[in-house]
């Protein structure tokens, strides 16, 4: 897991314990998927090494793929329960993002996309699947689960 983010703290929050994510949890009416939890106790939060993402359909970033510039944690300022202008509840709010669950992502675009956890089709309690969210608002399906997106992200020089 120590492979998967960058040396930088950017997007990196404070110390995760289980009573923040109690809270996020509490706060954000849903049970996180426990591969992104497990991630997040190891660091919360950060900028991945590999940020592409392939898809079958084009994007406003690419035909083939878009990027990703951070995944969010818990708490701080970048955390998906921050109340400070950057978290989930305000940026669906803000960006008009189709209420499905939850920003962890963000992109390049700075809010003109995004990645969200998708409980629309298994509820608050379930799994999730993982959605990119285009300029026109449509979800679309790009892993079954958080373990699989991650699992699909390459490399930038893979699309060179």
């Amino acid at each position: 897991m120590a492979e998967l983010f960058e040396d930088s703290d950017y997007y990196t929050g404070p110390p995760l314990d289980e009573n923040m994510i109690r809270r996020a949890e509490e706060d954000l009416g849903v049970h996180l998927p426990s591969s992104y939890v497990e991630v997040l106790l190891h660091r919360n939060g950060g900028t991945p090494r590999r940020r592409c993402c392939p898809t079958t359909f084009p994007t406003s970033w690419a035909d083939d793929h878009f990027e990703i510039s951070g995944i969010r944690g818990i708490g701080g300022s970048w955390g998906i329960d921050s109340l400070s202008g950057r978290g989930s509840s305000y940026l669906i709010s803000e960006w008009e993002y189709p209420p499905i669950g939850v920003v962890i992502c963000d992109t390049p675009s700075a809010g003109h996309d995004t990645v969200m956890l998708d409980y629309s089709e298994c509820g608050p309690s379930g799994e999730p699947s993982v959605a990119y969210i285009d300029e026109d608002r449509i979800p679309r399906r790009v892993a079954d689960s958080f373990q699989d997106f991650l699992e699909r992200l390459v490399k930038q020089e893979s699309f060179s």
